[in-house]
């Protein structure tokens, strides 16, 4: 398992001889020797430098965690974690994700709007979303609301293009186009410390108050707990400008007014163990969800529609164990059960109103598999299994059942300089019907091959490559939705290429400490792609397999952290897209080579935090080039350029065993007027004040 995340646990009321090393056997000897050679430096400190160090000195630690080099992964990530992530200061996932290249988030607006992402333009549904290691799944419809995961108690985003480079994972995680991987805060303790209690209230623009409460927990000296609890309240209204412009270049409409019907109420609670073994550990998650929401409509033709609601109660449990059963094997086990309730209400009377209620239950279990052939040569097993049901009380629904099995096998080597990884997924999936004929079951077949070279001894610049071909099922709305599903419709399928490199480099007692460039161009052809489309001479709208889209962009990104003056440090992350996402579906058409509808040519951001004594000064800029929102490039289509500059300011100080740390927000601190998605005016300039207290 070459530079994976290696940990060494070693008991202090144990002798030296009992540690156990979570590592293949090959990297034992080297990794021993770093740890007992740091032990001895860090036991010398301080002492003359013509002193003797006894080499048989030991000091008893209660954990180590190794990680191998920055930067050596096959497929580098792009991360936001610690102080970074905390400085962006943002309310939800969705928000945090805009700051990585490659990303399109489509928000409807406000608090509580609906957050949906993509990753390089081949829509939510080729996205894989993972919460703590297990994928969060929408059967229904493919996608998940990252509006409804809080950001307090996050450690770490990470975002992969094709998989991670771990071949010790579910076999889901080899199955999608990218994956975002959200992972949350895990209790660490000093030797002497029991508990952890941390709290923050927020207060701001949109009548909004955020409370959120963490206790951690130490039970024994293997098992940790923790309990996070957090809610929101928000009117959802905030002022608005909206200006709509003729083809011909006249002003249609100019508007300015306060968005209604963005109210939320929700509520958020998890716990969670951590416990450790012997040369493995486990955990247990239980998580719930429930809130009640009015969904700001869109503005068309000057008027509101405001008659939209939604509630959600969504609960799930999930639980793993990890262990290295031999020197050579490892063994891992995944298990969840998820529970969704969702009512959908539009009391709009010009139109048809619509009451419904949609209930899904997911369970999932998974067991993975690693044997070290060779050393540096690792090879892996996996099967996953995914129930998934969904209930509804609208007319004709099948209530659809769906069995999805999934097999990989993976392979990961390194020889000198060079690193390969290949694998290759099967996926089995069967849905069963009430009522009426069940199609027939379907069998994908997905490989994927990914290299990375490092030319230089340094091994600070690597070069790499990879090809994969993914799929993604069509969703139980896409085949059995009332009067548009097509229960004849085929998977989408995506092939993805990509070529990049990375630098990396760390240096002490520089003004720059640290840098990171990455950049990769790619292109992605997806075929079958499912559509809406109007069909017959009544025009009835049905899915349909008939899209096809070649994609070809660039993504840079740096981050550097330097130190100019004492107490000064100065971080700065930069990140650029350029995408040309073309729909090439059909020559007669249109729009056969036009931009597909919300993807931008060209989109970027920029953060940039001064922290000097326990002050902080956070600027952030998010750019999104112009865009057309129908399938036509047309000037009537086209969707304006946006952006925004969000600031803030953060104190923080120490009262005894106590920290505080105060923040004041102004986002859209030019007071920008603009929509992500067209109709879906933003908030103006909005402030936020919040307290931190951590004991």
């Amino acid at each position: 398992m070459p530079h994976a995340q290696r940990t060494l646990l070693i008991d202090k009321k144990k002798p030296y001889d009992s540690m156990q090393l979570i590592t293949p056997p090959n990297a034992t000897p080297y990794i021993c020797k770093c740890l007992l050679t740091a032990i001895m430096l860090a036991g010398s400190h301080g002492m003359a430098s013509s002193q003797t160090v006894s080499e048989d000195s030991l000091y008893a630690i209660s954990q180590v965690t190794v990680v191998g080099s920055k930067g050596r992964d096959i497929i580098p990530s792009q991360r936001l974690s610690g102080e970074q992530l905390q400085r962006l200061n943002t309310v939800s996932v969705a928000d945090a994700l805009r700051f990585f290249s490659g990303m399109q988030v489509k928000d409807y607006g406000g608090v509580g709007g609906i957050k949906t992402v993509n990753i390089r333009s081949m829509g939510s549904q080729h996205l894989g979303i993972y919460y703590d290691g297990v994928e969060l799944g929408n059967a229904q419809n493919g996608q998940v609301d990252l509006g409804q995961f809080s950001m307090d108690n996050v450690e770490e985003i990470s975002v992969y293009n094709g998989q991670k480079s771990a071949i010790f994972q579910t076999a889901s995680d080899f199955g999608n186009a990218g994956s975002v991987y959200i992972r949350t805060r895990q209790p660490r303790f000093t030797a002497d410390e029991r508990t952890h209690l941390k709290a923050k209230a927020k207060y701001g623009s949109s009548d909004m108050v955020r409370i959120n409460t963490l206790l951690e927990q130490r039970l024994t000296e293997r098992v940790t707990a923790s309990v996070s609890l957090g809610g929101l309240l928000s009117s959802g209204k905030y002022k608005f400008r909206y200006r709509r412009m003729n083809y011909d270049g006249s002003v249609a409409y100019d508007t300015t007014a306060v968005r209604q019907n963005g109210d939320v109420k929700d509520f958020r609670a998890e716990a969670n163990l951590y416990g450790t073994l012997a040369a493995g550990s486990w955990g247990a998650k239980a998580y719930t969800y429930h809130s009640k929401r009015g969904i700001p409509g869109a503005i068309v033709n000057n008027v509101w529609r405001r008659h939209e609601e939604q509630w959600d109660h969504n609960t799930f449990v999930q639980g793993w164990w990890q262990k290295n059963v031999t020197p050579g094997y490892s063994a891992r086990i995944l298990a969840k059960y998820a529970y969704y309730a969702t009512r959908y209400v539009n009391n709009d009377t010009t139109t048809l109103m619509v009451d419904n209620r949609y209930r899904q239950q997911e369970a999932y279990l998974s067991t993975s598999h690693m044997v070290e052939i060779l050393p540096g040569w690792n090879v892996s097993a996996c099967y996953d299994f995914r129930w998934s049901h969904l209930w509804s009380d609208m007319e004709r629904c099948p209530f659809p059942t769906r069995y999805h099995n999934l097999f990989s096998l993976a392979t990961v080597a390194e020889y000198g300089r060079l690193r390969m990884q290949g694998s290759i997924l099967a996926n089995v999936v069967s849905d069963r019907l009430t009522g009426t004929e069940s199609p027939s079951a379907l069998v994908r077949w997905t490989p994927a091959l990914f290299l990375s070279l490092y030319p230089f001894e340094t091994r600070c610049l690597s070069l790499r490559a990879f090809a994969k071909r993914s799929f993604r099922m069509p969703t139980f709305n896409d085949l059995y939705y009332a009067d548009m599903g097509n229960s004849r419709l085929r998977p989408e399928t995506a092939s993805q290429y990509d070529v990049g490199l990375l630098y990396e480099r760390h240096w002490r007692g520089n003004i720059l400490s640290d840098l990171r460039i990455q950049t990769d161009g790619y292109l992605n052809a997806v075929t079958d792609k499912i559509i809406a489309y109007p069909k017959g001479q009544q025009f009835r709208w049905t899915m349909m397999n008939l899209g096809r889209v070649h994609i070809t962009g660039l993504d840079v990104s740096a981050d550097a952290t330097m130190r100019p003056w004492r107490d000064v440090q100065l971080t700065v992350r930069l990140q650029y897209t350029y995408q040309d996402a073309r729909d090439v579906t059909d020559k007669t058409t249109s729009y056969y080579q036009d931009q597909i509808p919300y993807i931008p040519y060209n989109s970027g951001a920029a953060m940039m935090g001064v922290a000097w004594r326990g002050w902080t000064v956070n600027y952030s800029f998010i750019y999104t080039g112009f865009r057309y929102s129908q399938q036509e490039n047309i000037l009537y289509n086209k969707v304006q350029p946006w952006y925004t500059s969000d600031l803030n300011i953060m104190r923080e100080m120490r009262l005894g065993k106590t920290r505080l740390r105060m923040t004041l927000e102004v986002n859209n601190l030019f007071s920008q007027d603009y929509d992500v998605i067209l109709n879906y005016p933003m908030p103006k300039r909005n402030y936020a004040l919040s307290l931190d207290v951590e004991i």
